[in-house]
C-alpha cells in the first residue's frame, strides 16, 4: 500500500487541524482515549461492584479475564476490517456498537449478567488497532514511530484518568441526586456509553482513511489494490514469523499494562489499606505517565532508526522491555506505601515506552497488509493480559504475580534482537527516511525565507514611512 502525501512533521503542524493528517491524528488519540476510559471505567469502582453483586474473590478474577479475553479476536478482525473498508468506517461502527454494552453493563443484577457485560465491553479495545493503522496512514517513516507512539499513548490516557475519574462520578451521583451505591456505579456507565456513541459518530465526520481521500474512492481511481487483495496479503503476514515474535513482545508490554490496571485499584486497597479515592488516585498515576512515555518510546525508536536503521529499532525495543522486566520485579517487592508508589512510577514510564518502541517497529514489517501486522500484534497485548489475569485469579498472593510476571518480561526481551530484516529493505526504508527528512528541511528552509521575507518587508514599510534609506 502506498500511501501518497504523508506529513512529515507532527509537533511543528500540531495546531493546524485544518490539515487532515493533523485533525485525524487528534481524533483518533481522542477516540482511543475515549474507548479505554470505557473499556476499564468499571476497573476503578470495582471495589463498590464487588460489594453490590457480593462477588467472590474467584468471580472478581473471571471478570477481569473477561475485560480483555474478547478484545483478541476484535483486534484480529478489525485489522482486516480496516485493510478492507478503511479506518474511518471501522472506528465509527466499533464505537457506536461499543456504547451499547458500555452502557448496559448497567442492567446487570448477577455475576452471570456482568460478567457477559463485561465480556461485550472488551470488544471496545479493537479501538488500539485501528488508532495505530489510522495514524499510519497519514505519517512519513521520519515521525511514524512518535505519531503512533503519541496517538496510542494519549489514548492509553483513559486507562489512567478512568481510575481518578469514575471515582469522582460515582460520588457526583451520589451527593448531588441522592442515588444509592448501587444506582451511582450503574449511572456512571451509562454517562460513559453515552459519549462513546457521540465520539462515534463525531469520528465519521471529522476524519478520512487517508491523505488523498477515502478507501473507496482511492480504489476507484486505482491508487490503491482492489479489495479482493486484501484477504491474500491477510493470510502472507500471519505466515510472517517477526508478526508473531512482535506478537510476544507486544504481550509482555501491553498485556501487562491493562492487566495491570484492571487490578491495581484493588491491589492498593487489600494490600496497603487505602481509600477508595486514594486507590484509584495511586491507580491513574500509572495511566497518567501515557501523556509522555509511550511517545518517548516512539522518539526512541525513530532516532535509534535514524542512525542505525531498522536493525536499531529493534535494539532499542530490546532494551526497554529488559528495563520494563527489572523494575516489575523490584516494584513486586515494595511493601511500604512510600517505596510503592515510586517504584509503580519507574515500572509505568518503562512499560510505555516499550509499546511505543514496539510500534515503530511495527509499520515496517508488511506495509501491504498493515491492517494484519497491526492487527495481530495488537492481539498479543490481550492475550498477555488474559494469561496474566488468569494469575491474578489464582491463589497466588498478587505482588508474587508481579514477581513472576517481571522475569518473564526479563527473559522474553531477548526476542527483539530476533527480527530481522533484508538488506534489501534496509536500503528501502533509509532512502525513504532520508527522503522525508529532506522534505522537511525544504519545509523549514521554505518557511524561514518566508519569515526573512516578512521581516524585510517590515524594515522596508518602516523606512519608506519614517523617510530613512538603509
Amino acid at each position: 500500500m502506498d500511501i501518497q502525501n504523508k506529513t512529515t512533521r507532527l509537533w511543528g503542524n500540531f495546531f493546524k487541524v485544518n490539515m487532515v493528517q493533523i485533525r485525524t491524528f487528534h481524533m483518533t488519540w481522542f477516540a482511543f482515549f475515549t474507548a479505554f476510559f470505557a473499556w476499564f471505567g468499571i476497573a476503578p469502582l470495582m471495589i463498590v461492584v464487588r460489594e453490590d453483586l457480593q462477588l467472590t474473590k474467584d468471580q472478581v478474577g473471571w471478570t477481569i479475564i473477561a475485560g480483555v479475553a474478547a478484545t483478541i479476536f476484535a483486534r484480529f478482525l478489525v485489522g482486516w476490517m480496516c485493510d478492507r473498508f478503511g479506518p474511518r468506517l471501522t472506528y465509527t461502527w466499533l464505537l457506536t456498537l461499543s456504547a451499547f454494552p458500555v452502557a448496559g453493563i448497567a442492567f446487570a443484577d448477577s455475576f452471570e449478567s456482568f460478567l457477559f457485560f463485561r465480556l461485550l465491553i472488551s470488544l471496545i479495545g479493537g479501538s488500539f488497532v485501528i488508532t495505530q493503522y489510522h495514524t499510519t496512514m497519514m505519517f512519513a517513516p521520519n515521525v511514524i514511530g512518535t505519531a503512533n507512539a503519541t496517538s496510542a499513548g494519549w489514548g492509553n490516557l483513559g486507562g489512567g484518568v478512568t481510575q481518578l475519574a469514575m471515582p469522582l462520578l460515582f460520588s457526583g451521583f451520589i451527593v448531588v441526586f441522592g442515588f444509592t451505591d448501587g444506582q451511582a456505579w450503574r449511572a456512571s456507565m451509562v454517562f460513559v456509553g453515552a459519549v462513546v456513541f457521540l465520539v462515534g459518530i463525531l469520528y465519521y465526520f471529522m476524519t478520512q482513511d487517508a491523505p488523498d481521500g477515502n478507501f473507496k474512492d482511492l480504489r476507484a481511481r486505482g491508487e490503491m489494490p482492489a479489495t479482493k487483495e486484501v484477504s491474500g496479503q491477510y493470510w502472507l503476514a500471519m505466515r510472517d514469523y517477526r508478526v508473531w515474535i512482535l506478537f510476544l513482545i507486544y504481550a509482555v508490554c501491553f498485556g501487562i499494562e491493562i492487566a495491570t490496571n484492571s487490578v491495581l485499584a484493588l491491589y492498593f486497597f487489600d494490600y496497603f489499606q487505602v481509600d477508595l479515592i486514594t486507590a484509584g488516585a495511586i491507580a491513574a498515576s500509572f495511566g497518567l505517565m501515557n501523556i509522555f512515555a509511550r511517545t518517548l518510546g516512539g522518539i526512541f525508536g525513530d532516532n535509534f532508526g535514524a542512525i542505525w536503521g531498522l536493525k536499531g529499532r529493534t535494539f532499542w525495543l530490546f532494551v526497554v522491555i529488559l528495563l520494563e522486566g527489572l523494575a516489575l520485579m523490584l516494584f513486586s517487592r515494595m511493601n511500604v506505601l512510600f517505596l510503592a508508589i515510586p517504584m509503580l512510577i519507574l515500572f509505568s514510564l518503562f512499560v510505555q515506552m516499550a509499546e511505543g518502541a514496539t510500534y515503530s517497529v511495527v509499520p515496517f514489517v508488511n506495509k501491504k497488509a498493515l491492517g494484519a501486522v497491526v492487527g495481530v500484534v495488537g492481539a498479543g497485548g490481550n492475550a498477555g493480559a488474559v494469561a496474566v489475569a488468569f494469575l491474578f485469579k489464582g491463589d497466588i498472593l498478587w505482588n508474587d504475580v508481579f514477581l513472576i510476571v517481571g522475569a518473564v518480561v526479563t527473559v522474553a526481551s531477548v526476542l527483539a534482537l530476533f527480527i530481522r530484516f533484508s538488506p534489501e529493505q534496509e536500503a528501502e526504508e533509509k532512502a525513504l527516511f532520508e527522503k522525508s527528512n529532506l522534505e522537511l528541511l525544504e519545509i523549514r528552509a521554505t518557511r524561514a525565507n518566508e519569515e526573512l521575507a516578512r521581516s524585510a518587508k517590515v524594515i522596508s514599510d518602516y523606512n519608506k514611512k519614517n523617510g530613512t534609506n538603509l
